[in-house]
Protein backbone atom coordinates (compact mmCIF):
# COMPACT_ATOMS: atom_id res chain seq x y z
CA UNK A 1 0.00 0.00 0.00
CA UNK A 2 1.29 3.63 -0.69
CA UNK A 3 2.68 5.56 2.33
CA UNK A 4 1.32 9.19 2.82
CA UNK A 5 3.69 12.53 3.89
CA UNK A 6 2.06 14.52 6.00
CA UNK A 7 3.75 18.39 6.43
CA UNK A 8 3.00 20.71 9.34
CA UNK A 9 4.40 23.97 9.20
CA UNK A 10 5.55 26.29 11.37
CA UNK A 11 4.00 30.10 12.42
CA UNK A 12 4.06 31.84 9.48
CA UNK A 13 4.27 29.13 7.21
CA UNK A 14 2.17 27.70 4.77
CA UNK A 15 0.79 24.41 3.19
CA UNK A 16 2.65 24.81 0.15
CA UNK A 17 5.56 24.31 2.02
CA UNK A 18 4.93 20.57 1.34
CA UNK A 19 5.44 20.69 -1.96
CA UNK A 20 9.18 20.73 -1.38
CA UNK A 21 9.21 17.30 0.36
CA UNK A 22 7.54 15.58 -3.12
CA UNK A 23 11.19 15.40 -4.47
CA UNK A 24 12.19 13.87 -1.52
CA UNK A 25 9.46 10.84 -1.10
CA UNK A 26 8.65 10.27 -4.37
CA UNK A 27 6.34 7.10 -4.25
CA UNK A 28 4.44 8.72 -1.64
CA UNK A 29 1.85 10.84 -1.73
CA UNK A 30 2.46 14.62 0.38
CA UNK A 31 -0.16 16.50 1.59
CA UNK A 32 0.38 20.32 3.86
CA UNK A 33 -1.74 20.65 6.38
CA UNK A 34 -3.48 24.31 6.46
CA UNK A 35 -4.32 24.18 9.64
CA UNK A 36 -6.09 27.24 12.06
CA UNK A 37 -5.42 26.39 15.03
CA UNK A 38 -3.16 28.84 17.09
CA UNK A 39 -3.30 27.30 20.35
CA UNK A 40 -2.43 23.88 21.43
CA UNK A 41 -5.96 22.54 22.99
CA UNK A 42 -7.22 24.37 19.38
CA UNK A 43 -4.93 22.14 17.80
CA UNK A 44 -5.82 18.98 19.96
CA UNK A 45 -9.15 19.20 18.47
CA UNK A 46 -8.37 19.53 15.03
CA UNK A 47 -5.00 18.04 14.09
CA UNK A 48 -6.59 14.24 15.29
CA UNK A 49 -9.54 14.98 12.72
CA UNK A 50 -7.25 15.91 9.92
CA UNK A 51 -5.49 13.07 10.38
CA UNK A 52 -8.18 10.41 10.81
CA UNK A 53 -9.78 12.11 7.63
CA UNK A 54 -6.52 11.74 5.29
CA UNK A 55 -4.77 8.42 6.71
CA UNK A 56 -7.20 6.01 6.08
CA UNK A 57 -6.75 3.74 3.30
CA UNK A 58 -2.50 4.24 3.46
CA UNK A 59 -0.33 1.68 4.50
CA UNK A 60 1.97 4.10 6.47
CA UNK A 61 2.02 7.56 7.64
CA UNK A 62 4.93 9.69 7.79
CA UNK A 63 4.91 13.31 9.43
CA UNK A 64 7.47 16.22 8.73
CA UNK A 65 6.59 18.90 11.07
CA UNK A 66 8.16 22.36 11.56
CA UNK A 67 8.74 24.51 14.84
CA UNK A 68 4.87 25.12 16.38
CA UNK A 69 3.64 22.84 14.00
CA UNK A 70 6.14 20.05 15.72
CA UNK A 71 4.64 20.75 19.52
CA UNK A 72 1.14 20.75 18.29
CA UNK A 73 1.51 17.90 16.19
CA UNK A 74 3.30 15.59 19.57
CA UNK A 75 0.52 17.29 21.55
CA UNK A 76 -2.37 16.01 19.59
CA UNK A 77 -1.24 13.16 17.34
CA UNK A 78 0.89 11.14 20.08
CA UNK A 79 -1.81 8.43 19.82
CA UNK A 80 -2.01 7.97 15.84
CA UNK A 81 -0.40 5.77 13.79
CA UNK A 82 2.53 7.51 12.74
CA UNK A 83 5.31 5.34 11.55
CA UNK A 84 8.11 7.96 11.38
CA UNK A 85 8.31 11.57 12.29
CA UNK A 86 10.82 14.40 10.97
CA UNK A 87 10.80 17.36 13.34
CA UNK A 88 12.49 20.55 11.93
CA UNK A 89 13.34 23.28 14.85
CA UNK A 90 10.44 21.57 17.00
CA UNK A 91 9.22 23.39 19.83
CA UNK A 92 10.00 20.99 22.66
CA UNK A 93 9.43 22.99 26.18
CA UNK A 94 7.21 25.95 25.63
CA UNK A 95 6.69 26.48 29.01
CA UNK A 96 10.74 27.79 29.46
CA UNK A 97 10.27 29.47 26.23
CA UNK A 98 6.88 31.41 27.62
CA UNK A 99 9.29 32.24 30.71
CA UNK A 100 12.05 33.42 28.74
CA UNK A 101 9.66 35.58 26.52
CA UNK A 102 8.37 37.04 29.59
CA UNK A 103 11.75 37.78 30.98
CA UNK A 104 12.72 39.71 27.81
CA UNK A 105 9.64 41.34 28.30
CA UNK A 106 9.56 42.09 31.79
CA UNK A 107 6.47 40.66 32.31
CA UNK A 108 6.40 38.56 36.21
CA UNK A 109 4.10 35.95 36.51
CA UNK A 110 2.10 37.51 39.25
CA UNK A 111 1.38 40.09 36.47
CA UNK A 112 0.44 37.95 33.70
CA UNK A 113 -1.54 35.88 35.97
CA UNK A 114 -3.61 38.86 36.72
CA UNK A 115 -3.83 39.94 33.61
CA UNK A 116 -4.45 36.98 31.35
CA UNK A 117 -2.58 38.28 28.16
CA UNK A 118 0.19 40.84 27.92
CA UNK A 119 1.67 41.77 24.17
CA UNK A 120 4.97 42.35 24.13
CA UNK A 121 7.11 44.81 21.37
CA UNK A 122 8.29 41.97 19.83
CA UNK A 123 5.32 40.66 18.33
CA UNK A 124 4.02 38.23 20.23
CA UNK A 125 1.14 38.46 23.18
CA UNK A 126 1.74 36.46 26.14
CA UNK A 127 -1.22 33.88 27.51
CA UNK A 128 -1.56 32.97 30.83
CA UNK A 129 -4.22 30.25 29.76
CA UNK A 130 -0.99 29.05 27.25
CA UNK A 131 1.10 28.99 30.20
CA UNK A 132 -1.02 26.78 32.06
CA UNK A 133 -2.22 24.76 29.58
CA UNK A 134 2.40 23.56 28.53
CA UNK A 135 2.38 23.03 31.89
CA UNK A 136 -0.60 20.63 32.60
CA UNK A 137 -0.42 18.91 29.77
CA UNK A 138 3.21 17.59 29.55
CA UNK A 139 4.43 16.03 25.95
CA UNK A 140 4.17 12.40 25.97
CA UNK A 141 6.05 11.23 22.20
CA UNK A 142 6.79 7.77 22.11
CA UNK A 143 6.91 7.70 17.74
CA UNK A 144 10.01 7.67 16.56
CA UNK A 145 11.69 10.82 15.77
CA UNK A 146 14.80 12.10 14.35
CA UNK A 147 15.39 15.85 14.84
CA UNK A 148 17.17 18.73 12.91
CA UNK A 149 18.39 21.66 14.76
CA UNK A 150 20.34 25.01 14.03
CA UNK A 151 22.94 25.84 16.54
CA UNK A 152 21.72 29.58 15.53
CA UNK A 153 18.35 28.97 16.56
CA UNK A 154 16.96 31.63 19.03
CA UNK A 155 13.59 30.01 20.48
CA UNK A 156 15.41 26.54 22.12
CA UNK A 157 18.30 26.48 23.30
CA UNK A 158 20.84 23.08 22.72
CA UNK A 159 20.76 21.54 25.90
CA UNK A 160 17.13 21.84 26.15
CA UNK A 161 17.22 20.54 22.40
CA UNK A 162 19.36 17.78 23.63
CA UNK A 163 17.64 16.71 26.76
CA UNK A 164 14.21 16.76 24.77
CA UNK A 165 15.91 14.35 22.37
CA UNK A 166 17.81 11.65 24.96
CA UNK A 167 14.04 11.60 26.67
CA UNK A 168 12.42 10.18 23.58
CA UNK A 169 15.11 8.39 21.93
CA UNK A 170 15.48 10.76 18.98
CA UNK A 171 18.61 10.94 17.60
CA UNK A 172 19.38 14.92 16.87
CA UNK A 173 21.26 16.33 14.06
CA UNK A 174 22.68 19.98 14.18
CA UNK A 175 23.81 22.22 11.68
CA UNK A 176 26.23 24.52 12.46
CA UNK A 177 25.35 28.19 11.38
CA UNK A 178 21.54 26.84 10.60
CA UNK A 179 18.81 28.96 12.26
CA UNK A 180 15.61 27.99 14.03
CA UNK A 181 14.11 28.54 10.41
CA UNK A 182 15.51 26.33 7.78
CA UNK A 183 15.18 28.85 4.61
CA UNK A 184 18.53 29.41 2.70
CA UNK A 185 19.67 27.58 -0.26
CA UNK A 186 22.22 25.92 2.16
CA UNK A 187 20.24 25.24 5.04
CA UNK A 188 17.48 23.67 2.94
CA UNK A 189 20.60 21.63 1.12
CA UNK A 190 21.80 20.39 4.76
CA UNK A 191 17.65 19.33 5.46
CA UNK A 192 17.36 17.50 2.48
CA UNK A 193 20.29 15.42 2.67
CA UNK A 194 19.44 15.05 6.79
CA UNK A 195 16.35 13.83 5.44
CA UNK A 196 17.42 11.11 2.66
CA UNK A 197 20.52 9.68 4.74
CA UNK A 198 18.06 9.21 7.78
Amino acid sequence: MKSLVIYVHGKGGNADEALHYKGLFPDADVLGFDYKAETPWDAKKEFPVYFDSVAAGYGEVILIANSIGAFFSMNALADKPVKQAYFISPMVNLEKLICNMMMWAGVSEKELREKKTVPTNFGETLSWEYLCYVRENPIEWSIPTKILYGSNDNLTSLDTMRDFAQRIGAPLTMMDGGEHWFHTAEQMAFLDKWMLNC
